[in-house]
């Protein structure tokens, strides 16, 4: 009992079941002892048998590796390494797996081209299955995810020269609205990206920065590049903007930019 799931699977509450598990281990101590002693070895593994089989839960595991595979595979990891390690040892392999897992999470961000799609405001990343979502021929729209800084900025970048050979557009517009920090190096990168576009006949935008995001732009080389009028509040604004220029429609709406 005192074991926290097996506490769990016997309907305990409050931490006053821990409270009569000792007392109970005490009197058990003080005069059960002697009965104790006499019991085989293999009943005692019985009763950790029955009481082991009762915390293995299948249809976890099932529901994790359905949902995602990263928790489904910390799982199996952290059940091996109790079998074959021992509690602690077998714990602390699980921990280790998990954060490689994350330390390679952060070190490879998510970047997306998005389409919208058609009839309203809300940009997705393209897929096969969603074949008519919404693209203006000569725009990437690129959605960039998480904390960018030295350890990813490169691999960002990559990504990023990626999607922009495989589309050759006139504007680049990255969609920075998950992005919740920007490191100087991941700056840098974008700030060489902006001169790339100079000397290679496309545009640089961004559009919908977090404030703390928007005020290290404003700060920077990068923002005195691109100034106020390819700084957007909306990515919808932005393709509005595009459209305005490059297909002959006016925005829906003026004050689309921080200019």
């Amino acid at each position: 009992m005192s074991q926290t799931a097996v506490n769990r699977m016997s309907g305990a509450r409050t931490p006053l079941a821990g409270v009569i598990c000792a007392a109970v281990a005490v009197l058990g101590a003080l005069f059960l002892s002697p009965l104790i002693a006499l019991m085989p070895q293999a009943a005692l593994a019985a009763v950790v048998i029955v009481y082991s089989v009762g915390l293995i839960q299948p249809a976890d595991f099932r529901a994790m590796l359905q949902v995602r595979r990263t928790e489904f595979i910390w799982a199996v990891a952290a059940m091996l390494g109790v079998m074959m390690l021992g509690t602690l040892k077998g714990i602390l392999v699980a921990i280790i797996v998990s954060l490689c897992a994350l330390g390679y999470q952060v070190a490879n961000p998510s970047v997306y081209a998005l389409g919208r799609k058609r009839g309203t405001g809300l940009f997705r990343p393209r897929s096969p299955e969603n074949p008519d979502d919404e693209t203006e021929p000569g725009l990437l729209i690129a959605r960039l995810e998480g904390r960018l800084f030295f350890l990813n900025a490169e691999r960002v970048g990559e990504k990023l020269r990626a999607l922009r050979q495989e589309i050759n557009p006139r504007v680049v517009l990255l969609d920075m609205g998950a992005v919740f920090d920007l490191e100087y190096s991941a700056l840098k990168m974008l700030t060489e990206a902006q001169e790339r576009a100079v000397g290679g006949g496309f545009e640089f935008w961004l559009a919908a920065l977090q404030p703390e995001v928007l005020a290290v732009v404003q700060r920077s080389a990068l923002g005195t590049a691109l100034g106020r009028e390819r700084i957007f509040v909306t990515v919808e604004a932005a393709v509005d903007r595009y459209r305005a220029i490059h297909g002959g429609v006016a925005p829906a709406a003026p004050g689309v930019s921080y200019g």
